[in-house]
């Protein structure tokens, strides 16, 4: 089931079936179950304080991913700084929707057991959000 929560920032009126399809199509190609991911929608600040007292980390990002998959079920919570993929959108000249579809598909793929740490790992994982934002279109 996908949920999605908005904390400290002004309603995105944003649906859940939204993302629910796109999520499920990742899922499904990722051979993965759908289990319980919420998308938490967020300010700069809120996300802040998040990175601050869970990962020890003082400064401003776009997603921050919970981890809650057990086996082949995908469970999560995805943080996502509204403040930052607006920001994003501007830099990198895209739409707002594709900069947030961009990062809900980057947090989606963390709880698949991607992760970006070393520069292969990030070229993979922008690979894999380039294919999924293309098949959400």
């Amino acid at each position: 089931m996908i949920e999605i929560q908005e904390v400290n920032i002004k309603s995105l009126e944003l649906k859940v079936n939204q993302f629910n399809s796109f999520i499920s199509n990742i899922l499904i190609s990722e051979k993965k179950t759908e289990g319980d991911v919420v998308l938490i929608f967020c300010s700069d600040e809120y996300l802040l304080e998040i990175n601050k007292k869970h990962l020890n980390h003082n400064y401003y990002t776009d997603i921050i991913t919970f981890d809650y998959c057990v086996e082949n079920i995908v469970s999560g919570d995805l943080y996502i700084s509204i403040d930052r993929v607006k920001e994003n959108s501007k830099t990198f000249n895209d739409s707002f929707i594709n900069e947030l579809s961009r990062v809900v598909i980057h947090g989606v793929l963390h709880l698949c057991g991607y992760n970006d740490k070393t520069e292969a790992d990030q070229k993979n994982m922008r690979n894999l959000e380039n294919k999924y934002l293309a098949m959400n279109k």
